[in-house]
């Protein structure tokens, strides 16, 4: 066997495991927190389950790896960390945006 061989294969389960995270966020609201949550996360079977929720009830999905998966190391019904503050709020203003639900700043909703 070559050598060469067992790297690409470890690399090819490195790739499928790294996709296989998802993270489901709490938006925040005026009468809620201020940042969003995390309130579900995993990877493998778990991702799978989490994203065909989202699917089976209506929730806009966005794929992310790199956010997903640093967001999967959060504990759950945590806020989310600084660092991922400017990620989240870009896929915040895509889902509300797929909803017609995005408001400009003068409050005027956006369709």
């Amino acid at each position: 066997m070559d050598i060469r061989d067992g790297d690409d294969n470890k690399k090819n389960e490195s790739e499928k495991a790294r996709r296989a995270a998802a993270v489901a966020l709490k938006k925040y609201g005026i009468t809620e927190d201020m940042l969003p949550k995390v309130v579900a996360a995993g990877y493998g079977k778990l991702a799978e389950q989490i994203v065909e929720t989202a699917f089976q009830n209506g929730v806009k999905v966005r794929e992310d790896r790199d956010l997903a998966e640093m967001l999967a190391a959060i504990e759950v019904d945590s806020d989310i960390p600084s660092e991922a503050l400017v990620a989240v709020a870009e896929i915040l203003a895509y889902v509300y945006k797929l909803n017609g639900r995005y408001k400009k700043p003068d409050g005027e909703t956006k369709g």
